[in-house]
């Protein structure tokens, strides 16, 4: 089944087009068929890039251009035509109509939705209803699922994975606020996390690499880039999260605070005559690696002046790491320990002076790594790191959201309860 894989923001498009099935989930031989990118949606100079990607040949087939692109239903309509332009050589697809379904990525679902759901006109509405709750996300959420049933047609089968699903089985004493009880629950004020779909691929990855049962899955996933989140899963399941009411709760990340004293927001609006708007922009835009830093949100850029002897880069990368290591011990602490630490996204994969960090003078859990692994696991490679002699193994684990989403499509539309180790959905 080709799944075409959708990830709206507020002006941009990004797609996959993943070949799956019942035998490619249980085997890994998944195909990733081509990827792309429009950025600057709704402007007369959007930049699209679509790359195929035809396995048959190996070889790939790349277009890439600047033009208007009015809204999300023009950038679909932007794919339509170039899957069905003669020089596009994909596997398996030369037009819209050997796409089977539509994956999309949801970011808030709220307490409404625990798995990826069909999409329909009851799941449309809950969507509409979580705006207030993700108010950045979920619009243009709403607006791809709209312009898929456009341009695809209303009889195409569209499914909705959300970011938040995962962390549905986050205790209420995990999730609740130290508020009133009563206004907590009038507006739905708790904490639900996000990055959810990639920690649960880092679950599921960890149990096809060691063989483990779901319910013997207990580790704490990582998920480190310019956004960052750390989940501790026991048992297969979250059981707390550092993102929060929303993604600004937590780590220390490339332009966001992570955890504040809440008065420091009323503190900045009074000594800087800054309204509630202007200060939640610098906390979310303005704050994190590239507020402590002063010189950019990425990571590669603060260490290349951290060994410049950048007195506020050294800072915010030592701020960083201090805030990821406390999180550790304490969701060591109420998991009463774990078998590994997992870490993806762009840092996690590929940043060894932060892992090493990180895991270093964690002697009392007995964890430490092999110096040449940590170092040679980058670009893509997967695998422990610990030393022979650690007592917690320390996975790299490359992350897949977009394959995590082609398969729970696939699993929903074909109706097939595969086994829970290769689809994460709760059936």
């Amino acid at each position: 089944m080709n799944i075409l894989v959708l990830n709206c923001g507020s002006s941009s498009l990004k797609f996959q087009i993943i070949s799956t099935d019942e035998v490619a989930i249980s085997n890994n031989t998944d195909k990733i068929l081509a990827k792309g990118l429009i950025e600057k949606v709704g402007t007369n100079e959007a930049a699209i890039s679509f790359k195929s990607l035809t396995t048959s040949s190996g070889s790939t087939n790349i277009y890439s251009v600047t033009k208007p692109i009015l809204d999300h239903k023009d950038a679909l309509y932007s794919l339509m035509e170039w899957l069905a332009m003669p020089t596009t050589i994909i596997d398996g697809i030369s037009s819209t109509k050997d796409i089977d379904a539509i994956g999309h990525r949801t970011v808030h679902g709220s307490e409404s939705f625990n798995s990826s759901v069909l999409i329909n006109a009851s799941v449309v509405s809950e969507l509409e209803a979580n705006i207030e709750l993700a108010p950045l996300h979920n619009p243009a959420n709403l607006k791809g699922i709209d312009a898929a049933t456009e341009v695809f047609g209303k009889d195409i089968s569209q499914v909705g994975v959300f970011d938040t699903a995962f962390h549905t089985t986050m205790p209420e004493y995990a999730y609740m606020y130290g508020i009133d009880y009563d206004l907590s629950k009038k507006h739905r004020i708790r904490r639900y996390g996000f990055h959810g779909t990639s920690h649960r691929y880092m679950g599921i990855r960890y149990r096809e690499l060691t063989g483990k049962s779901i319910t013997n899955t207990n580790i704490i996933s990582l998920h480190l880039g310019n956004g960052g989140s750390i989940a501790a899963i026991k048992n297969g399941q979250s059981i707390d999260t550092t993102m929060g009411f929303t993604p600004l709760e937590g780590l220390i990340m490339g332009t966001r605070c992570g955890d504040i004293d809440p008065t420091i927001i009323e503190y900045i609006m009074q000594k800087e005559d800054k309204t509630l708007k202007q200060t939640f922009d610098l906390l979310n835009k303005k704050s994190g690696l590239f507020g402590i830093s002063g010189i950019s949100n990425d990571m590669r850029d603060i260490e290349e002046n951290m060994y410049e002897g950048h007195n506020r880069s050294i800072l915010a990368h030592d701020m960083f790491c201090y805030r990821i290591k406390k999180y550790v011990g304490a969701y060591l602490s109420i998991m009463n320990g774990a078998d590994a630490i997992v870490f993806t996204g762009g840092i996690g994969e590929n940043d060894s002076i932060i892992r090493h960090k990180i895991c270093n003078d964690m002697d009392y859990i007995g964890m430490s790594l092999d110096k040449s692994l940590n170092e040679t696991t980058i670009k893509g490679i997967e695998g422990n790191i610990a030393h022979k002699d650690s007592k917690i193994a320390v996975y790299v684990i490359p992350t897949n959201e977009e394959l995590m989403i082609a398969r729970d499509t696939y699993c929903i539309v074909s109706n097939k309860k595969i086994l829970e180790t290769y689809c994460a959905l709760l059936l």
